[in-house]
């Protein structure tokens, strides 16, 4: 786990994004000085303890309990109403999924980023399809949790490059294996996948599902630029390397993106991966 570190500053400002791997403008401000409240969920009082010096009076964050399983969590949301769940995918009597499931089921509005060793890579894309608003590796560092806790409560999904990458290959694997589900609609969130390491995104191997959807053309209704930016994400990566790719700026990067989530009826990069996946198969 990387060093715990508090900034202490308490101030309730905003939490850059530079990375741009959530289509924003790439900023997570936050207006007056209503905290997010945020509750821990991990079977390890070690990692509950880290998170909390992490992130507990980071810009505006207020940590306002703990729970160590899925069974504990459903009890603390439906006691203290946080705002957001920060909760770890493996956990004894009740999974993460379980209680991420759950909670859905009843209609809870907190909202969830997953914790994962990437260990568990087959849970990723069920996350993902049960409402998960983001995932974050156990060995992040600080203000990586902090912005990845602001950008989720802003309703923001943000997955960083590395996360994003692993999300598409599971997907691009499942697809490969004859598992995707054809029948399933451009964006529509995938259920689960095989495992899989692989090439860097930039350079994918012949053959593979990211190098097919290299070489597609445009579906109907979208753009060639517009494919263009949306064959880098399918590769995982992020704006920045997108507009340096197509020499493009970041924001008109930005712009192509919000276009495709219209046109593609998706949300995030992720779901976009997938659809430009699907789309090219």
């Amino acid at each position: 786990m990387a060093a715990m570190v508090n900034d202490g500053s308490g101030a309730h400002g905003a939490a850059s994004d530079d990375s741009g791997t959530d289509g924003t403008d790439g900023t997570n401000e936050r207006s007056g000085a209503v905290p997010v409240r945020v509750l821990l969920v991990d079977d390890e009082a070690l990692m509950r303890s880290g998170l909390r010096l992490m992130i507990d009076g980071a810009r505006g964050i207020e940590v306002v309990g703990e729970a160590a399983d899925g069974h504990a969590a459903l009890e603390q949301v439906a006691a203290l109403g946080p705002d957001l769940v920060l909760m770890d995918i493996r956990m004894p009597r009740m999974t993460g999924l379980e209680a991420l499931a759950a909670l859905r089921e009843r209609g809870d509005e907190a909202r969830v980023v997953m914790l994962t060793a990437f260990d568990t890579d087959e849970f990723l894309l069920e996350a993902l399809r049960s409402g998960a608003e983001g995932f974050l590796l156990k060995d992040s560092p600080p203000e990586e949790v902090v912005e990845a806790v602001l950008a989720a409560a802003a309703q923001r999904p943000r997955f960083s490059p590395e996360v994003l990458r692993r999300l598409v290959r599971l997907a691009a694997d499942r697809g490969a294996a004859g598992a995707s589900g054809s029948s399933r609609a451009p964006g529509a969130r995938a259920d689960g996948a095989v495992s899989a390491a692989g090439a860097g995104p930039s350079s994918p191997s012949a053959g593979s599902p990211s190098a097919e959807a290299s070489l597609s053309p445009a579906p109907e209704g979208i753009t060639e630029r517009e494919w263009d930016v949306a064959r880098l994400v399918a590769q995982g990566l992020a704006n920045p390397e997108i507009g340096a790719s197509l020499f493009m700026s970041v924001a008109t990067v930005k712009t192509h993106l919000g276009r495709l989530y219209q046109k593609l009826q998706v949300t995030n990069r992720v779901q976009l991966a997938i659809a430009v996946l699907e789309l090219s198969g």
